[in-house]
Parts: C-alpha cells; structure tokens; sequence
C-alpha cells in the first residue's frame, strides 16, 4: 500500500477509480466486452507518457507480458492469470506468443480470457496492470530508482528522490487529465515511525498523515483533522507452517482463540475497528446484493477453555516445552503496542512466551517473502472490489502467500469461482474456501481495519479509497 499510493500518483491503468469508488476510463477511453464475457477490447486515448511521447496499446503489451515473464518473478503476475496462455507462460510450459494480449493497432488493445472474470475490469485500475515506459526499462535495469528514467504516465512526475527521506513530484503537463489536476507539488516524505509523522503534522510539515498514533486517537477525537473512513481491509498473523510447531494446526487454532481481540479494538487502537473472526472484511457486496461477511458470519470463536485443550493435545500442557518464537512486524509503535498486548495475552491466557522482533520494512518484507520469520504480522487491502481478491491469497505456492500452506481443496474451489461469471456459484464456493482457511488456520485474523488519518482542514479533495492505497492526490488542492 505505501508504494501503491506512490505509484498511483506517477502511473494510470486503462481504467481508474473516481472519487465514488467507481470504475471510469483513464487511458482507454471507452471499451467493450464480447457476450461470453471472454475478450475485451480497450480503445486507448490520445494520451503521453511524461516526456510527450505517445502511449501505445503496445506499451500495455509489453507491459503486461513483462509481469508474466518468469524472468521477472513477479510475485502479482497471478492476477493476470485470467488471460488466456498467461499461466502457461509464467510456469515456463507455454509461449509468450501464445498469451492473448493484442495489440490490434496502435489505439486498440485487445485482451482474451481463459473464463469469464467479473473481476477482471477492476484489475485494470490494479498498479500491476499499469504500463511501464518500455525504453527506460531496457535501457536501465535500475530505471526505477532513478527520477530522470522513472516516466510514468500520470497525474504528476517523479522530480527527486531522496532515499529513506523523501519524494517530490511535480504536476505532469502531459497527463490527459491534467486540466483536473490542481496541485504544482506534492511532496511524500518516507517515515517509519508514525510519532514523528505525527509530530510533524502537528507542527505543519505535513498536512496528510496516513496513519494516527494510537495513543492520540482519544485527544483528536473531536478535532476536524481527524477522519476515520471505512476500510476494507484486515490486519492479521501470518504463521510460517514450516516450523515447528506451526506446522501443526492445533498449535494454530489455539493462538487464534486465545486472544481478546475486542480488548484490542477497544483498548489499543480505539478507532472504531471491528474484531475479526474471518479473513474477508466487510464491505463486499455477495449474489444477493447483501455484505458477503454479513451473511457468511463468523467462522471461529474465542474459546480459552478449547484453546488450552488444542495446545495440550499438541504437547504443550499449560504451554510446557513450547519452542522459542517470535513476533516480526514492521517498525512502527502501533504494530508494537498491538504485538505486546498479544504477547501478554498468550502468556497470561496459554504459558507461551513469545519474543518481539521490529525489523524496517524493506527487511520485513524480505523476510516475509523468504519464509525467515514465525509469526508475522500482516495485513492485506483488495485489489479490486471482491471477496477473491482476499480468497486467491492462499493458493498453494501463490505469489503472495507467505505461510508455507496449500491445500488441494482450497485450490479447487478457487478454480471453481474464476471459472465462472455466475455470481451464486462464485460466492458459494468462496465461501467454502473461507471455510477450509479458518479451520486451517495459517493466517490469525485480528482485526478489519477503520482509515484514521490526518488531514489538515487546508488541505481539499483529498480521495481516501477504502481499499488499494492510503490516498488519491489527483484532484487534491490546498485552500
């Protein structure tokens, strides 16, 4: 999410979010989409990359096989899987010629399906489906660190970049759209500790903060600066089922149920957040019009008396001769607080002792990727507006499933809901995948997120989604 806000402001897909959460042309400006549901046919804009030049339907092209290509080890090329010959691709079993993304001329892009994927509009609006400027990319294999090689084709342009300090981007005057952006500068500054973010924001350095101290959620309650969104989003553990002894399920379902997670919410963040007993957060919209984790419910319960149970059948009476374990998050006060609360809870309630284990985000995440952690805090926001987008995580050696865990089953009825555009059948058989993960347990739900961030009452249009990035500067300007 940090880099996908970035990139957001640098890049446009064919499609984009509006301010309504809605899908609206951007680089295609109009489409259609055959009645199988299987090829879609992009009519592109009169649109330019940063530098004049003109965008192709061939820069998508290159573009989307470069996230396919196995060279690449793109760990998001799965959402491009949908495309006909993509998966065979990526695997090495099939050709890159015979992956069905065409360029019919240099206005038209045209894009076959294996199946029909109610999901696969909203994907273009998704950053691993936006173009790359094909000249930086083979001219510079580190073209994106670099701000004279990083063009992109969006609202603003990358000017400087400070590592570890600061972005500055400037508007881009060759943006389609450019007569609806306001803002001559944006500048992001790159913090890790959401206390001197906020002091920051308190002296005026800032007027965005994307992420509130928990401890000064109470005092700016009543301050106009303080807005808290809907989100749906969900902050969870990740535990590694290749080590012992979270390769053993009852280990797994004891942790989950033995903590408070409404003391959490209440007492530790305090920004409206709801206790999590699923893995899809509210706010996706089932076959029948209805919120798919209203009618789902819960799908396990806090039970210490089980919790107890589970652990002692699994060798760990009273958690006696627990291995040595440790909870990684990413530096931040707030992962902090909540890791230490669990930690105390696990103690109190089951005997373990857990060490804690704060790390800066780019070793986080390594460690996460490579499988070098125990339990790993994480959090995960959609991609496009559909239960799938949490449901595909989890699919045997997915690209972004860090846990080690797979199950045939599961995989199935993933396959079964991309393999069809009948919502009823999609839904139910997400559900029952939801149903196998819970009783599997690789993943500790917590908590479903609320947005709390910090906005000066100076700063105006400021688009906060409640998925994909923390905020849209497209339209923003300062009174």
């Amino acid at each position: 999410m940090p880099e996908g806000t970035i990139i957001l402001q640098l890049f446009d897909g064919l499609t984009r979010y509006d301010e309504n959460q809605e899908i609206k042309p951007a680089i295609a400006e109009s489409w259609q989409i055959s009645t199988d549901g299987l090829i879609y046919t992009f009519k592109l804009r009169d649109a330019k990359w940063g530098n004049g030049e003109p965008i192709k339907a061939q820069d998508f092209v290159f573009s989307w096989l470069r996230v396919l290509a196995p060279e690449t080890a793109s760990e998001y090329a799965y959402q491009l899987f949908y495309v006909k010959g993509a998966e065979d691709y990526n695997s090495g079993k099939g050709k890159k010629e015979d992956v069905a993304i065409k360029a019919i001329d240099d206005k038209t892009l045209q894009v076959t399906l294996e199946k029909p994927t109610p999901q696969f509009l909203g994907l273009t609006a998704f950053y691993t489906l936006f173009p790359v400027y094909e000249k930086s990319v083979q001219d510079n294999d580190n073209w994106f660190t670099d701000p004279a090689k990083y063009i992109g084709n969006g609202p603003f342009k990358m000017v400087s970049w400070e590592h570890n300090q600061k972005i500055v981007l400037e508007k881009n005057p060759n943006y389609w759209d450019a007569a609806k952006v306001r803002l001559n500068k944006l500048e992001i500054y790159l913090i890790d500790s959401v206390d001197t973010g906020f002091n920051m924001f308190k002296t005026g350095q800032l007027d965005f903060q994307e992420e509130v101290p928990v401890q000064e959620i109470t005092a700016m309650r009543e301050s106009k600066e303080l807005q808290i969104a809907p989100d749906t989003s969900i902050y969870f553990y990740r535990f590694n089922v290749t080590r012992k002894p979270f390769d053993d399920v009852r280990v797994r379902k004891a942790l989950a149920m033995a903590i408070d997670r409404k003391q959490l919410t209440d007492n530790v963040l305090m920004a409206g957040e709801k206790p999590a007993f699923a893995f899809v957060p509210f706010g996706f919209k089932d076959e029948g019009g209805k919120d798919f984790r209203q009618t789902s419910g819960n799908l396990f319960e806090e039970n210490l008396t089980e919790a107890k149970k589970l652990l002692a059948e699994a060798g760990y009476p009273e958690g006696k001769g627990f291995p040595k374990a440790a909870i990684l998050f990413n530096t931040s006060e707030n992962h902090m607080k909540i890791a230490e609360a669990i930690q105390q809870m696990w103690k109190k309630n089951l005997g373990i002792e857990v060490s804690l284990e704060s790390t800066e985000w780019q070793v986080y995440m390594d460690r996460e990727e490579s499988g070098d952690y125990d339990i790993a805090r994480a959090a995960w926001t959609p991609d496009y507006l559909d239960p799938m987008s949490f449901i595909d995580l989890f699919v045997t050696d997915g690209g972004n499933n860090y846990t080690g865990w797979g199950k045939a089953a599961y995989d199935a009825l993933v396959d079964e809901a991309n393999s069809t555009s009948d919502q009823k059948i999609r839904m139910e058989a997400m559900r029952k995948a939801e149903m196998i993960l819970m009783d599997e347990m690789p993943v500790m739900p917590i908590y479903f997120y609320t947005n709390a961030n910090l906005i000066k009452e100076s700063a105006k249009k400021v688009i906060v989604p409640p998925f994909g990035v923390f905020a849209d500067f497209k339209y923003a300007y300062v009174e």
